[in-house]
């Protein structure tokens, strides 16, 4: 999780509440070009299981939100994405990409019908610009406007995420999963989750953030959380953060997310990357992402080398760490299609040492999403 200084400034950007962070004495450092709350006093262990525990508040205000309206809202995001966003109900929100000619990860998004002629895509901090630009650049053919809001985004997560919204009278916890809506104006909430978690995203005003950070945390199932926390319950959750586990070289194919595109979109096409997409499904992959358990307690870290019994390279390590609630390190990689079957072992080659990893099924925690 390295910082990714702004290259314009060489400075890193301020979130909107940060000095709430500071007050709680979080300890910040670079990230996607952001001055981010890494830990708070509770440490990330502690962080980590409150948040499988209880409810988890997370600043995720270095993502983007931009609002895409009008008439030709729905073909531009089908021609962006390997989505037929038409078909969306309103309300409903979708998992998906923009994708290169190669058919390569750009970014992973979060696509939200708002209404007929409104939907609401929410991207990573470290591809904001370049979606923006994406997106500005292809609308030029669409009868479509792009907003980038100017929001304060929270997340709550955890098993008492929905009963901390009810009773502090937020409207939105009868959500169902994978949707989302505006509860008033300026505000945007979902129900999705980062964390292998139930929980909710808002992205509302700054004022109106303030006074919901201070109407929450007076309950004392929560407490802020931090990135480093963030990072570990997403990678034992077995999701992907992009710039890492995929990115512009990666397709859905070997990242195992094609079941993000429908069949119809993936036989009809039309977006950007669709022949060779089709290509891909058609020739097959060489490589799979797979969960790997390292045995012992060391972990692995993302750029580690694997290699099979007889020292030949087949894979590498995308994100790795420790994970608390799993109770052993845990890691995410890529590794020849050969050797992605469940109790495969392979070997990561660290500091001129060697360590074991067992493939292991994603995810590593149960997720607990609310589905009804």
């Amino acid at each position: 999780m390295g910082a990714e200084v702004n290259p314009e400034t060489d400075e890193l950007k301020s979130l909107p509440l940060g000095d709430l962070h500071e007050a709680a004495n979080a300890r910040f450092g670079g990230f996607a070009g952001w001055s981010m709350p890494i830990t708070y006093p509770l440490g990330v262990m502690k962080e980590h299981l409150h948040t499988r525990e209880k409810a988890g508040l997370f600043d995720i205000s270095h993502m983007q939100l931009f609002e895409i309206a009008g008439q030709g809202a729905a073909a531009l995001l089908s021609r962006a994405c390997p989505l037929d966003a038409g078909s969306l109900a309103t309300g409903q929100s979708k998992y998906t990409f923009f994708l290169n000619e190669q058919a390569g990860i750009i970014d992973d998004l979060i696509v939200t019908r708002l209404g007929d002629e409104r939907f609401m895509v929410v991207a990573n901090a470290g591809n904001a610009a370049v979606d923006e630009a994406h997106l500005r650049d292809l609308a030029k053919d669409f009868k479509a406007s792009i907003d980038a809001l100017d929001r304060v985004f929270l997340a709550i997560q955890g098993p008492q995420a929905a009963d901390v919204l009810q009773k502090a009278s937020i409207a939105g916890t009868d959500l169902a999963f994978m949707h989302g809506y505006e509860p008033q104006p300026g505000w945007f909430m979902s129900r999705s989750g980062y964390t292998g978690e139930d929980g909710f995203e808002i992205g509302l005003p700054e004022a109106d953030a303030r006074a919901l950070v201070a109407k929450l945390l007076a309950d004392d199932r929560v407490t802020w959380i931090g990135l480093a926390a963030r990072d570990s319950l997403r990678l034992e959750a077995g999701l992907c953060l992009h710039g890492q586990d995929i990115t512009p070289e990666i397709d859905p194919v070997d990242a195992g997310l094609t079941w993000a595109i429908s069949k119809q979109v993936r036989g009809e096409g039309g977006f950007i990357g669709s022949e060779a997409l089709q290509a891909k499904l058609a020739a097959g992959s060489g490589r799979k992402r797979v969960g790997l358990k390292p045995d012992g307690r060391q972990p692995v870290r993302s750029g580690a080398t694997l290699v099979d019994a007889g020292g030949n390279p087949v894979g590498i390590v995308t994100s790795g760490g420790y994970g608390p609630s799993a109770g052993h390190p845990v890691a995410i990689g890529y590794v020849e299609k050969a050797l992605a079957t469940t109790g495969s072992q392979v070997f990561a080659e660290i500091r001129g040492s060697r360590i074991a990893l067992d493939v292991h099924p994603l995810p590593f925690v149960t997720h607990r999403y609310h589905k009804g």
